[in-house]
């Protein structure tokens, strides 16, 4: 995370609204904002040094690198080849741009890529310094959002035994509808105004389709899984806001207890939201090696998706 932590307080003295206003519509609590000079690559460096030393890898052995970001250093090339270059490593790198469902697209990538057998390592990293889209003066999208960034190792393990058939990434599923664009975007684009542009959401919209298909996308991936809701040791979905987490819990019908929030921490931090839940979630020791982890995001486009995954790995005898 960056080093500039903003209260609902702090942020009250130049947004018009409350801790008391921004608390009950959203469960946020705090947010981190990247300091001046301070890039998306920077965040997602640092994730992918603490992802790299977790997975207790050599970083010359990742030969992979995708990062879901929507807020690039650059317009190009790739913010991953930016962090290929920090790292001073050898390894196809590329970005994905779903914005909120960022992690889940990338990590469908990641399957695909490792299942044709050519690559053993990817780094994955969500990475947005969101506070670069947002209009100060919109108190409905302003107060949302915040910075941050968050890493994986994916690894390719092969043996002639079946041990690992329930390991790893289970399914994934992803989704976009362009009939809903206008519900969740900016007012700019290098082809339409040469401009980034702000964030502009239709909320009560979005609110409404973030809980519907963030519950039907997870049931598609526990059928395609062969597994049932009950069988997940955690839950953990897009910290986009406490209401809409609440909300699919209970139509998914999963015990509060079992799903991972940090929402209140940081705020909406789109794609490395769901990388920062996990890191703190593996960090208190809540997640553990070969548990069944539950991921689905919604962001704009509309686009969304699901995975399943048994995290770690078995411990051979």
């Amino acid at each position: 995370m960056p080093i500039n932590k903003c209260s609902n307080e702090s942020l009250s003295e130049f947004v018009d609204t409350s801790d008391e206003w921004i608390s009950k519509r959203s469960g946020i609590k705090n947010r981190y904002f990247v300091s001046d000079g301070e890039t998306t690559s920077d965040m997602a460096y640092n994730a992918s040094c603490i992802a790299i030393k977790n997975a207790n890898i050599n970083k010359n052995d990742i030969d992979l690198i995708i990062v879901a970001t929507t807020t690039p250093d650059h317009t190009f090339p790739s913010t991953a080849t930016l962090v290929q270059k920090k790292l001073g490593i050898n390894a196809v790198s590329f970005d994905v741009q779903a914005v909120c469902a960022g992690f889940i697209f990338a990590l469908s990538v990641a399957k695909s890529m490792m299942s044709e057998k050519l690559y053993n390592n990817c780094l994955i990293i969500g990475a947005d310094s969101m506070s670069k889209l947002l209009d100060w003066n919109d108190r409905s999208t302003s107060v949302l959002f915040g910075d941050g960034a968050g890493a994986i190792v994916l690894q390719k393990f092969e043996c002639n035994k079946n041990i690992y058939d329930d390991w790893g990434i289970l399914s994934n599923v992803i989704h976009s509808d362009g009939n809903f664009y206008d519900l969740l975007k900016t007012n700019g684009g290098v082809s339409s105004n040469q401009s980034t542009g702000f964030i502009e959401m239709t909320g009560k919209e979005v609110f409404k389709h973030a809980v519907d298909k963030l519950s039907s996308s997870f049931e598609e991936v526990l059928t395609f899984s062969k597994k049932n809701i009950d069988e997940i040791d955690w839950l953990i979905p897009h910290q986009a806001n406490q209401r809409i987490i609440l909300a699919v819990a209970e139509k998914m019908k999963i015990d509060i207890n079992k799903v991972i929030s940090t929402v209140k921490d940081h705020g909406n931090t789109s794609a490395a939201s769901i990388p920062l839940a996990l890191h703190k979630a593996i960090r208190t020791n809540k997640v553990k090696n070969g548990n069944l982890i539950g991921f689905n995001a919604i962001g704009g486009g509309l686009s969304w998706g699901a995975s399943i995954v048994r995290i770690g790995k078995p411990q051979l005898l």
